[in-house]
């Protein structure tokens, strides 16, 4: 049936079996072809083995299949991401949260994706960036007769299209007397110098007379235009002082902040802050102590400001990227049920996106750790767990694994305490042959009741049926300790003591003996035996000197290990 072999693919993807997952999987689309389901898990097996491409061919199937389900979409944004398609992931991301706008998964897929993008575009943090951009730059050269002449040479022509194409590299032409000319005519500041002068008369055209009237240029230049370009110098000289005076504010304040003294910090921020508005980071600094002083709400609100300005004054990615991390840390001290984790959870992913700081990217996991603690106390219902527990038994006994499986999961997120659903489940798990978690869920189970009798049995079947006899054997009688007189604990023992002596009678095929060798052999304890140089000469006298082996079987500790041998098929006693 599709849907025991989905149970068995579920199984093995969550033991980390991929390819057995896969197949599973496969097999169950056979049966069951327009499953929808059955492609994005075989999506996901396929992505968690880096195969990409099959995994989106899976994933653009679930969502052709199912175009209203979410999840398609979460598996078809991952294929994306892998495949190294950033902006598709994205696409996929966005579309799905059309569907289901509270999706967690697809919410930090989209993050992932978003950042990844705006990793892979190239970023301007010149501070002239803009001022070049736009066809209204080369009218502007041309029609101011400093700039116009350049326009005539290749190698300046070249430069610009250069610094358009990368404003960054206007720092790599700065030492050129053209650039700084370009900059006066773009900034609507008169460049005063020596240069000026000698650069325009080339274009006059004789020279001889350019010579001869040389003086008359410096007339034209000195009286009036100077008082405009006077100006400018002055107001930007105050600007570069209360610049440094705000500075200064900041230092102040970074010392008050070591030692603790918050108010006299805030007083300092707040005054550099009004000296100086276009530097975001006396916001970001006076949110960082009101967040030590515990005043979460004025912490919210200066990052708040300090990511609306920095946006418009186009501020360093890292410094929004930073307030948007302290608004997220002031949102998750303020939370007090697991919903309100949800907007702090959405800051450090805008954080993310602006900036991958190992920092932000803790402080998000640990917000969705703390919101998924907070969610299982507030689902906890032992009544409901008692009430699913009973439907699991329901199908377990009408021999519907996977239905009982949904219910005893369900009872343990309502009640994560109660060893008798993880037995019930190990049972499940068991009887599908999903063995490694039947075995996982018994260990729990003996785990949180340590005298739960019926969690030896199913470990011990597990054990059994995963051929590790000697080990069954001794979870039985464990399990004895705390009842001996349990029938079923003993028949376990009785069943394995069959399997242990066949192969010492040599009842064994050649192909059992051969698996259950393999299997011994893969067992670490089997291993440390057989490497150990004591027991190495054991096993040598048990060949070559009878009487010396009997002496060594006197010793417990010796008995047992030659006991596990024999049951892993390794030694045979006769």
């Amino acid at each position: 049936m599709a849907d025991e072999a989905k149970a068995k693919g579920n199984a093995a993807f969550s033991a980390g079996r991929f390819d057995e997952a896969i197949r599973h999987f496969s097999d169950a689309i056979v049966l069951a072809p327009s499953n929808h389901v059955l492609y994005s898990n075989r999506s996901a097996s396929y992505a968690s083995l880096n195969k990409y491409s099959e995994a989106l061919a899976d994933a653009e199937k679930t969502v052709e299949l199912k175009p209203d389900w979410a999840k398609g979409y979460s598996r078809l944004g991952a294929a994306h991401v892998g495949l190294g398609n950033a902006e598709a992931a994205v696409n996929a991301y966005e579309q799905g949260l059309t569907f289901d706008p509270a999706n967690e998964g697809l919410k930090s897929g989209l993050a992932d994706a978003r950042a990844a993008a705006a990793r892979a575009r190239p970023t301007a943090s010149s501070p002239f960036g803009q001022i070049f951009q736009g066809p209204e730059v080369w009218a502007k050269l041309s029609a101011d007769p400093t700039t116009r002449g350049y326009l005539q040479q290749p190698d300046f022509v070249q430069m610009m299209r250069d610094v358009q194409k990368n404003p960054n590299n206007v720092n790599m032409y700065l030492k050129d007397q053209r650039m700084m000319n370009v900059l006066g005519v773009l900034l609507n500041v008169r460049m005063q110098t020596s240069d000026d002068m000698e650069r325009d008369f080339p274009t006059e055209p004789e020279p001889s007379s350019s010579t001869k009237r040389e003086p008359e240029p410096v007339k034209k230049a000195s009286p009036e235009p100077e008082p405009e370009p006077m100006e400018v110098p002055e107001e930007e000289k105050e600007k570069k002082e209360k610049k440094a005076e705000a500075q200064k504010e900041k230092e102040k304040g970074n010392a008050a902040y070591k030692k603790k003294d918050f108010e006299t910090a805030i007083a300092h921020y707040t005054k550099a802050l009004e000296l100086d508005d276009e530097d975001i980071s006396y916001l970001t600094n006076r949110a960082a102590v009101y967040l030590e002083m515990g005043k979460y709400d004025e912490c919210i609100k200066d990052c708040d400001k300090a990511v609306e300005r920095g946006r418009e004054l186009r501020a360093d990615y890292k410094m929004v990227a930073r307030a948007l991390t302290r608004k997220g840390t002031a949102l998750a001290k303020l939370a007090k049920c697991s919903k309100d984790y949800d907007i702090a959870i959405e800051a450090f992913q805008k954080a993310l996106t602006e900036h991958r700081n190992p920092d932000t990217l803790k402080r998000l996991n640990e917000a969705e750790r703390a919101k998924k603690d907070l969610e299982q106390q507030e689902y906890y219902d032992p009544k409901l767990a008692d009430e699913e527990r009973e439907k699991g038994n329901e199908m377990f006994k009408q021999m519907k694994y996977p239905e009982a499986i949904k219910h005893y999961t369900e009872a343990l997120r309502r009640n994560p305490k109660d060893p008798k659903v993880y037995s019930n489940r190990a049972a499940c798990y068991t009887k599908l042959g999903a063995l490694p978690e039947g075995l996982k869920d018994a260990e729990k189970c003996l785990e949180l009741d340590p005298t739960f009798v019926k969690g030896y049995t199913r470990k011990g079947a597990v054990q059994f049926f995963m051929k590790e006899y000697d080990k069954a054997v001794e979870t039985y009688q464990e399990g004895l300790k705390y009842d001996p007189s349990n029938q079923e604990l003993s028949d376990g023992i009785r069943r394995c003591v069959e399997q242990i002596n066949k192969a010492n009678r040599g009842d064994l095929t050649p192909e059992e003996l051969k698996e259950r060798q393999a299997k011994g052999m893969q067992d670490p304890e089997i291993q440390s035996i057989l490497t150990d140089p004591i027991m190495r000469q054991v096993l040598v006298d048990f060949q070559e000197n009878p009487a010396a082996a009997q002496d060594h079987l006197k010793n417990p500790q010796v008995r047992n290990k030659i006991q596990k041998l024999v049951a892993a098929g390794i030694v045979q006693m006769k």
